[in-house]
């Protein structure tokens, strides 16, 4: 029996059912449409077409039914970097770092209620921060989290390497977790955070969501 393999992409602030996108963007297989949220809201080039209202809210409605309908799971990680900083004022702990234990655990929790073993990746930022966050994951990976020891990661975790792909990569995941990482933090922001100084000061660090794939099926 295939162990089930599960894979978290995570965006900083898929899906074979991307390539629709090609019904309303000029698309070439050299030179893919990569969905990317800041470039539809300001209809940026590939994406003028949306400055049509008739076009946008077609392709808005689309998308929407498309993100209704697929199987997978969003959690958002946010802190309060302010009163983080005060609480950690002598004991100076990386909100960074502090925000990548949380993401571990939650999704060490994840594969534990799935009976899945997985792995994470993060879109890349280029240069130092790409190699602060494979630093940071391998560290958590050779030492544990506060709560979860380092063997328990590694019996549910398939690599102690992060994995860290670009946007021009054209990974489906990378793209719904960027397209869905702002309207997280503003659902956040409406129906749980009523102070304003802590809407000011909170920065959403992650966001991920999952597929659950054969192992056949995971690849890269």
């Amino acid at each position: 029996m295939k162990t089930k393999k599960i894979r978290l992409y995570v965006d900083e602030v898929g899906n074979a059912g991307l390539k629709n996108s090609r019904t309303y963007f000029l698309s070439h297989p050299d030179n893919p449409v990569i969905l990317h949220r800041k470039k539809i809201v300001y209809r940026k080039p590939p994406f003028s077409v949306l400055k049509d209202p008739e076009v946008e809210q077609s392709f808005n409605r689309d998308l929407l039914k498309k993100l209704g309908s697929w199987n997978y799971s969003v959690i958002s990680v946010i802190i309060d970097k302010q009163e983080h900083n005060q609480r950690y004022a002598t004991w100076k702990f990386d909100p960074y770092h502090y925000c990548m234990e949380i993401l571990v655990e939650r999704f060490r929790l994840l594969l534990d209620i799935s009976g899945a073993h997985g792995d994470m990746m993060f879109e890349s930022r280029g240069g130092k921060e790409d190699t602060r966050l494979k630093r940071s994951f391998r560290r958590i990976m050779d030492g544990g989290t506060h709560h979860i020891g380092n063997q328990d990661l590694m019996n549910h975790f398939t690599s102690k390497e992060l994995k860290v792909r670009s946007k021009t990569a054209n990974i489906s995941g990378l793209q719904i977790a960027d397209l869905i990482a702002h309207p997280a933090r503003r659902w956040f922001y409406k129906n749980v955070f009523t102070s304003t100084t802590v809407e000011i000061h909170l920065v959403i660090i992650s966001l991920k969501f999952w597929f659950v794939r054969n192992s056949s099926s995971t690849t890269g």
